[in-house]
């Protein structure tokens, strides 16, 4: 399969995560598509997950850990550790979803810009919630970077992007970068592929939402940037208009 099948690098970055990093690197490891390169980005934890990755160190290609200056700054200093024709990045929390996921995702592959799938939400016990993905997922021959003017429609998680195009992550977006960095991943596509597939769990519970008020002020800095103010401020008020049409804001 190496020999046919393009080198897909999947990126983990990690920081005191003890709790739930094996879970993620069995979920890599346990996969069925055997040109992977696996790199762990840890920042300097203090408790016992690089002790867990270690466990594991002859399977994972690259393990750094050092002071970072957050989770992006991690991110890029994966990128530039890849050698992947493709790139994944896969949080220090989630799961691929299945042993076969990648080889499925790549078994049709024509060396598109953009392979994306779909993702499922779960909790910290791992329970699927997936009525709570209330975004539609966007069809393939109507993907751009305009899509994501209405914020992330894709799943971070569920991107396969080719590395000659990766950007690095805008550090000045400390808490929602992974939407400026899709934008711009997206607008250096040319070729895009849904595989329909469930790429990957992700847990709930991220920067993002944690930090939710300066998450949303960054969303829309962000937004402002790439569609300029006056679509922004008004998709936000259509938004706003059917959120109280529905009851979700009162």
């Amino acid at each position: 399969m190496s020999n046919i099948f393009p080198k897909v690098s999947i990126i983990t970055v990690c920081y005191n995560t003890e709790k739930t990093i094996e879970k993620t690197i069995k979920s890599v490891l346990e996969q069925d598509y055997s040109n992977i390169e696996y790199i762990i980005i840890d920042g300097l934890s203090s408790d016992r997950t690089l002790e867990i990755v270690n466990q594991y160190k002859s399977n994972i290609a690259c393990v750094i850990s050092e002071k970072d200056s957050g989770v992006f700054d991690a991110m890029n200093k994966g990128l530039e550790k890849a050698n992947g024709e493709y790139i994944w990045y896969l949080n220090a929390d989630d799961q691929i979803y299945a042993p076969n996921t990648l080889s499925l995702a790549m078994e049709n592959h024509k060396k598109e810009d953009f392979v994306y799938g779909k993702a499922i939400l779960v909790n910290e016990s791992g329970v699927e919630r997936k009525h709570e993905v209330r975004k539609a997922h966007p069809q393939a021959h109507k993907l751009s970077w305009r899509t994501l003017k209405d914020g992330m429609v894709i799943c971070h998680q569920a991107m396969l992007v080719k590395r000659s195009i990766v950007p690095k992550y805008n550090l000045k977006y400390e808490i929602t970068g992974d939407l400026d960095w899709a934008i711009n991943v997206l607008k250096r596509s040319n070729s895009f592929r849904d595989t329909g597939l469930y790429m990957c769990r992700f847990v709930e519970g991220g920067i993002s939402t944690v930090n939710r008020k300066a998450s949303l002020i960054q969303r829309f800095q962000i937004l402002c940037a790439h569609y300029g103010v006056f679509t922004t401020v008004w998709r936000h008020f259509i938004f706003l208009l059917k959120a109280i049409k529905r009851g979700t804001i009162r």
